[in-house]
């Protein structure tokens, strides 16, 4: 270990190696929120890939969930085999998927892609942070951090606006092409200026465990999009589910069996803390399921264009860069449940005016309900990460936020998953007979997705405009229910903050000293490799 990283000043270059873990971050987390305004046009048979639904599902849940379930074993990597290299490996497949996303032929070639991303990413997330710890002294890490997970406000704030200025002037594989100088630059920097460290006892590799929870959650999300597709009662949907159930219970039984778990599902035995990554989960599944049928909102329904799209989820991205640094505060005046319950009435709140929002709504509530919503999460994430921290012992901390952090991950892979199922269930079921008179395959692409509908329509001559309407009809249907299943988990999810949240601290309890109570104190997450 290079020890002018440990020193008591930290590392000398540490500012600036700060700023290239900030680059690597920005870009990994970039590019989902550039995929939410580029579904549209990835849908389009013309000038896209004519992805299905559950298709475009898919490429964002393949990405997620190899993340997510990797997530943990790339922490382990890094701490054997060097932060540094494990950094630039994540990096270099990150801009290697990137460019063959740029150029699939395919959905299948697309979703195969995002999954390698995934996989990069996985890589990227924990190697910044481990290095963080290892080049700042205990007295600015904090800092560091709140910069860090600044990153990520940001790149909610200007994904949509780069992704819609992209989509106007050129093709859709440039929303993935961007990555790859960016990533390439990072690796660069990287080796230039970052210094090598590695934990001197790490943990063992659980294997089998990791593939457990990919193919146990990669099953899972595929039975629900399937069922969103062919119904519940199809053998493969339902087989899928069942399949699901047994591979994630023997996972679950594995963990409890050997010494060095991917995952510590002994944690959740804390009441506490089950509440807390429960709340986690809830929250992004109602806000990411919420994301995916407003992007076909404002680009089919309302006719705007990518950019245009994309600058109406920026107020969600406001709404959390404006309120979160002030929330840590709000935890210590009113305590982790009161500010965590009002966060999610407020996202509650904001997704219950979908419910109204029709082909004809002033465009400017849809952009106060993402504010609403994105003020409610903001309200959410330190409330958590702070009851996380003080339901666990010191030396587990790490082991806590990395869990919430994957939990996030999945609450929104299931949240498109679940709830793009609906929307196209009910899509189905109101079109009526708008195809009849239509060729088998162009009715069956206009009942497969609005997307559809609307790509039929460009052939469909003079039956075009009451095939649109009739589509536009049934996929407002379908909006209002997936909007009421996002609102009903996001209410489940203030339920469990009042029932097991803590309240406010007594005045007299001793404040937090070590790096995790200081991190709270940010507002930020602090995970271990």
């Amino acid at each position: 270990m290079d020890a002018s990283a440990t020193a008591p000043a930290g590392h000398p270059r540490r500012w600036a190696i700060l700023s290239v873990l900030v680059i690597s971050l920005l870009v990994v987390v970039l590019d989902n929120t550039i995929l939410n305004v580029a579904l549209r046009t990835i849908a389009d048979p013309v000038h896209g890939l004519g992805a299905t639904q559950s298709e475009l599902e898919w490429s964002i849940n393949s990405y997620t969930l190899v993340f997510a379930g990797l997530l943990f074993t790339a922490g382990i990597l890094a701490d054997r085999l060097g932060r540094r290299i494990t950094l630039v490996v994540g990096l270099a497949i990150f801009a290697v998927a990137s460019l063959i996303s740029s150029y699939a032929s395919s959905p299948g070639q697309l979703i195969g892609a995002r999954a390698l991303m995934g996989l990069g990413a996985a890589a990227v997330m924990p190697a910044t942070l481990s290095i963080i710890a290892n080049v700042f002294s205990p007295q600015e890490r904090p800092r560091a951090i709140g910069i860090w997970a600044g990153a990520v406000g940001l790149a909610v704030a200007i994904g949509p606006i780069l992704g819609g200025l992209l989509l106007e002037h050129f093709w859709w594989g440039s929303v993935f092409l961007i990555n790859v100088p960016v990533a390439v630059a990072g690796v660069i920097l990287v080796l230039a200026l970052v210094p090598e460290s590695r934990d001197p006892k790490p943990g063992r590799i659980d294997y089998l465990g990791v593939v457990l929870s990919i193919i146990g959650l990669s099953l899972l999300t595929y039975g629900v999009i399937e069922g969103g597709e062919a119904g519940f009662g199809d053998p493969l949907s339902w087989g899928t589910l069942a399949g699901a159930v047994i591979v994630l219970a023997a996972f679950v039984m594995w963990q409890l069996r050997i010494e060095f778990p991917s995952l510590d599902v002994r944690l959740f035995r804390n009441r506490q803390f089950s509440a807390s990554t429960g709340m986690i989960g809830l929250v992004f599944f109602a806000a990411m399921g919420a994301m995916f049928f407003g992007a076909f909102y404002l680009q089919l329904v309302r006719g705007y264009g990518p950019l245009a799209s994309g600058a109406l989820f920026v107020p969600f991205a406001v709404g959390q860069l404006v309120f979160a640094p002030r929330s840590a505060a709000m935890v210590k005046r009113f305590g982790p449940k009161a500010v965590s319950t009002v966060g999610l009435l407020l996202v509650a709140a904001g997704l219950a005016v979908w419910l109204f929002i029709g082909q004809d709504t002033p465009i400017w509530v849809v952009g106060a309900a993402f504010f609403i919503m994105g003020t409610g999460m903001a309200n959410v994430m330190p409330p958590a990460t702070e009851s996380i921290m003080a339901a666990l012992p010191r030396e587990k901390a790490g082991v806590g936020s990395a869990v919430s952090n994957t939990i996030r991950q999945l609450g929104g892979a299931l949240g498109v998953a679940v709830l793009g199922a609906v929307l196209s269930s009910v899509y189905r079921g109101n079109l009526g007979n708008a195809t009849d008179g239509l060729p088998a395959q162009a009715a069956d692409a206009a009942r497969e997705s609005i997307s559809g509908a609307y790509g039929v329509a460009e052939q469909a001559g003079a039956a075009a405009p009451a095939l649109i309407s009739q589509a536009n009809a049934a996929f407002l249907d379908a909006m209002h229910y997936a909007a009421i299943g996002s609102m009903v988990f996001a209410l489940l999810g203030a339920l469990v903050a009042v029932l097991w949240l803590p309240g406010k601290r007594p005045a007299s309890a001793p404040k937090p000293t070590n790096e995790e109570g200081l991190a709270e104190e940010q507002g930020v997450e602090l995970v271990e490799a």
